[in-house]
């Protein structure tokens, strides 16, 4: 674990991003899709933090060519998409089971930022 992950939130804005990265910060970069809006989590050591505005709102994109376009200048140069979980469908009786964060980020498609 690096030093830098010990001082993160649950939520980090760019400035915060842009500093860890400088310090050693090395996440796994999750970019969720939620019908067509995309959220940034940075898994790391010590949990998850969701990329935030400054006034502490989670930041949602229209696209992942803007996330790359933010990560990218950062030295980001890859993450993991993933889909927000629907798994199953009450109106025909489809039951089913939640997939963990671990296999969301295991089964998820790995996209490039650079």
């Amino acid at each position: 674990m690096s030093s830098s992950d010990m001082g993160l939130g649950d939520r980090l804005t760019l400035k915060q991003l842009a500093h860890a990265l400088q310090n050693g910060f090395s996440p796994i970069v999750e970019v969720e899709s939620m019908d067509g809006i995309y959220a940034v989590r940075f898994h790391h050591a010590n949990g998850v933090a969701d990329l935030c505005s400054a006034e502490g709102k989670v930041s949602t994109f229209l696209g992942t060519g803007e996330i790359r376009d933010v990560l990218g200048q950062l030295g980001l140069t890859h993450g993991v998409l993933t889909f927000a979980d629907q798994c199953g469908d009450e109106m025909i009786g489809v039951e089913g089971k939640a997939i963990t964060p671990t296999e969301k980020l295991t089964y998820g498609t790995r996209i490039a930022f650079r």
